[in-house]
Parts: structure tokens; C-alpha cells; sequence
């Protein structure tokens, strides 16, 4: 039977992959001229960051020696969810009333 923390590993790879497509697919989707509206990084750049982290998540698992790795993907694409996306969307949809 295997340990708690191999399972939560396990779930956290299979969630995180899902979570670093629609992060790359979001970030292909946008306009370029509403990255540097947000003083963001352009577009080329995120869609670089997104698609590397991606191809990370899905290539190293988070276990063994490549954790670290898998982590620092993890929180690439977080990041663009937590502070690009919301910004870029801002941006596109005007201002609100």
C-alpha cells in the first residue's frame, strides 16, 4: 500500500497539467498589445514561460530528484493565473461601469 504523500503527489500531478494547458491556451488566446498595457511581459515570453512549465509538469513528476524542478513549473504557471491572466482580461474587456 502506498504512503499518503505518494497520493497526494500523485492527484497534484494529474491536476497540475490540466491547470498549465489552459494557462498556455489562455495565454496564446490574448492579444499582444494587452500584455505590455499591463506592463506584463510579452506574449512571446509568456507563452515561452507557459509552455516550457507545461512541458515540465507533464515530463518531471513531483518526485525523487526532480522536484524542484516540477515545482518551479508549477509556480510558473501560477503565477500567470494568479497575476497575468487577470490583468491581460482586465485590460480586453474595457472599463466597467
Amino acid at each position: 500500500m502506498q504512503s499518503l504523500d505518494l497520493w497526494v503527489f500523485q492527484i497534484l500531478y494529474w491536476l497540475a497539467i490540466p491547470v498549465g494547458l489552459f494557462a498556455f491556451i489562455h495565454a496564446a488566446l490574448q492579444r499582444a498589445d494587452a500584455y505590455t498595457a499591463t506592463d506584463k511581459l510579452t506574449k512571446p515570453a509568456w507563452l515561452g514561460i507557459t509552455g516550457a512549465a507545461t512541458a515540465a509538469l507533464f515530463l518531471f513528476g513531483p518526485w525523487g530528484s526532480l522536484l524542484m524542478l516540477w515545482l518551479i513549473a508549477l509556480v510558473a504557471v501560477l503565477v500567470y493565473i494568479v497575476d497575468v491572466k487577470p490583468a491581460v482580461t482586465e485590460v480586453q474587456r474595457g472599463q466597467r461601469w
